[in-house]
């Protein structure tokens, strides 16, 4: 059982590992028309500095040509071009390309107004990395596009979802767990709406610190829980997940308002990005919930010496995150 449970720490970290170390923060690709056959492009690629960028690159229809120089620019982390384009025959039916996008575990926002006035969003993964232009597209279809993103944002988010598998650990009897859940969900809405809208701002450093140190603290807790020892979390479960899912609702603002969306957009897709979000989170749940009663049901236990692993797997992968997302703040101010 010792072995099994250092094996499977171990995998936990190296998994933690590489969920931080991939960029979360989505590329954004934007067309808008001049006439039927010119248009101005703005692609926007995540980036660490101005000489590191995730290497991705946009692969136009053949028949393409520039109408001037491009210009590149490096603005808030991000590698910026913008350029005028002349497209023979416009680009209804014509695909466009993200070259490099199947090695990367990012994804591009694709938003393409049309010379009628009619507005295509495009969500392109390293699975799909590219979309055909159409003459129009449905609400209902651009409704989707951003409810997948919050679907898909959570669900590869293990640092979000192991704070509700800590929550789940903590919290005994369903009014509870109903309450806590509310709390979390109603405190990273706000400050999903918040950061959205360019409320607040926080840092990505420190918040994903602070992230990581709201896993590590409810690992404690639910160890202090099973030990008999009564703690603020056990006592007020709500008011800790109200408290820290403030910050996760920072974290998930990431995924939408680095974009560079039009301000008019905003609305739109906070609405459906968050009830993604909540879909995804809400699914998780289940997923806990009916491994758990399927465990019961066929009478599997966990060993006495297993009974904590959860918690310190929470914990653990806490501690990790923690430290490895504090070294680069010190090296800063040092």
């Amino acid at each position: 059982m010792k072995r099994f449970c250092i094996a499977l720490l171990a995998t936990m970290t190296l998994f933690a590992h590489a969920a931080f170390a991939h960029e979360v923060r989505p590329a954004y690709l934007e067309i808008r028309p001049i006439s039927a056959e010119r248009f101005f492009v703005l692609f926007k690629v995540p980036a660490l500095a101005e000489a590191y960028r995730l290497g991705l690159y946009l692969r136009l229809p053949d028949n393409t040509r520039d109408l001037a120089p491009p210009q590149v620019t490096f603005e808030a982390g991000a590698h910026l071009e913008r350029r005028t384009i002349e497209v023979i025959g416009g680009l209804d039916g014509k695909t466009i390309t993200i070259d490099g996008l199947s090695a990367t575990m990012t994804d591009v926002l694709a938003r393409v107004e049309h010379p009628s006035g009619a507005l295509q969003i495009e969500r392109l993964t390293p699975t799909r990395p590219s979309f055909e232009v159409a003459a129009s597209q449905s609400l209902l279809e651009r409704a989707m596009t951003y409810l997948r993103t919050g679907v898909e944002h959570i669900l590869s988010g293990i640092d979000h979802l192991l704070f509700v598998l800590g929550l789940l650990l903590l919290v005994k009897g369903w009014k509870r767990v109903a309450a806590t859940i509310t709390a979390f969900t109603v405190a990273h809405s706000l400050t999903l709406a918040a950061a959205t809208f360019g409320v607040i701002h926080v840092p990505s450093g420190p918040l994903e610190a602070a992230i990581a140190m709201s896993i590590l603290f409810l690992g404690v807790e639910v160890v202090h829980q099973y030990r008999g020892q009564a703690t603020l979390g056990t006592r007020y479960p709500w008011a800790i997940a109200f408290g820290f899912g403030l910050l996760h609702g920072c974290g998930f603002a990431t995924g939408l308002a680095t974009t560079g969306l039009p301000a008019g957009d905003i609305p739109f897709a906070l609405l459906f990005f968050n009830l993604g979000v909540e879909i995804g989170q809400l699914a998780f749940v289940a997923l806990v919930y009916a491994l758990a009663l399927a465990a019961r049901t066929i009478g599997l236990a966990a060993p006495k010496r297993a009974e904590l692993l959860p918690a310190y797997v929470v914990g653990t992968a806490g501690a990790y995150w923690t430290i490895a997302q504090t070294l680069p703040l010190i090296r800063a101010i040092t």
